[in-house]
């Protein structure tokens, strides 16, 4: 067993878990470690994937309460329906888009340009979503994910499918976007949770799947401890998050956002780091 790379793995796990869901690129961050780590062969792009069930399986359990009364009330109750069709239909946008141009986003748009590109303005957007609301007169127009439509859900998940673009953020994508659509905060960031879990799972399974040849039982002890600090790691910043937002904006995530574009930009000049699958 090799230990060295065991603590590489754990030392990944815990970048994805504490990225993953905050608006600030899960996918920019592992790629910096990755490269300051050696870990950027074939076999470690499968792993980023992979371990973001990790991630996940902290989501199931800070909302395991609703996730469960969701379920059990499914054949009887409207507004337990209402949410797993919403959940459906936001997460159809991403698989379609993905399957038909995910090949061609890693090919051309995986460059430090793009990827500091989109730091730097999704920064700024989450500061013009932050301000917006604030200067708003009434309150937004849904307060919990249990009141979205349809409609409401769909439109989320089209402003999901920004997050194939390198260094855009899924989460970022899903709730700031979700604000601009009329969502409180506290509504978005839990649809965005609610989203992450059919994205990532399926996201991983099918990379696994499509590059099962690379892998074997041997790599085994490495996925399974980044999965386990990936699921850690995530489990602490989700339960963090919830409380952050009950009294602060995203402006912070927006101000590191734009400096990490910037360290994109500077680390690539110098060939420090290399930006690109």
């Amino acid at each position: 067993m090799d230990i060295t790379l065991l603590i590489k793995a754990a030392l990944m796990g815990i970048v994805e878990g504490l990225t993953e869901f905050l608006p600030i690129s899960s996918t920019g961050h592992l790629i910096l470690a990755g490269s300051l780590l050696g870990f950027v062969d074939a076999k470690a792009k499968v792993f980023d994937i992979a371990i973001q069930t990790g991630a996940i399986f902290a989501v199931i359990l800070v909302y395991w309460q609703k996730i469960k009364g969701t379920v059990v009330a499914l054949p009887t109750q409207r507004q337990a329906q209402q949410l797993a069709l919403n959940v459906a239909i936001a997460f159809t946008p991403a698989v379609l888009l993905g399957l038909l141009f995910g090949k061609a986003i890693k090919a051309h748009l995986f460059t430090p340009t793009v990827v500091a590109s989109t730091f730097i303005i999704g920064g700024f957007i989450i500061l013009w979503a932050e301000a917006r609301q604030a200067r708003a007169e009434t309150a937004p127009r849904i307060l919990d994910a249990d009141h979205m439509t349809w409609t409401d859900a769909l439109k989320v998940g089209l402003v999901q499918c920004f997050a194939m673009i390198p260094g855009t953020s899924r989460s970022g994508a899903t709730i700031i976007g979700g604000m601009l659509l009329g969502l409180s905060r506290k509504a978005a960031t839990d649809f965005s949770f609610y989203l992450a879990i059919p994205t990532l799972i399926g996201a991983g399974a099918y990379s696994l799947y499509k590059e099962r040849a690379l892998l074997s039982w041997a790599d085994a002890p490495m996925f399974l401890t980044g999965l386990l600090f990936a699921f850690l790691s995530a489990w602490l910043c989700i339960r963090w998050l919830l409380r952050y937002i009950a009294s602060h904006s995203f402006v912070g995530f927006a101000y590191y956002r734009i400096a990490f574009g910037i360290l994109i930009l500077v680390t690539a000049h110098f060939g420090w780091v290399t930006w690109a699958e």
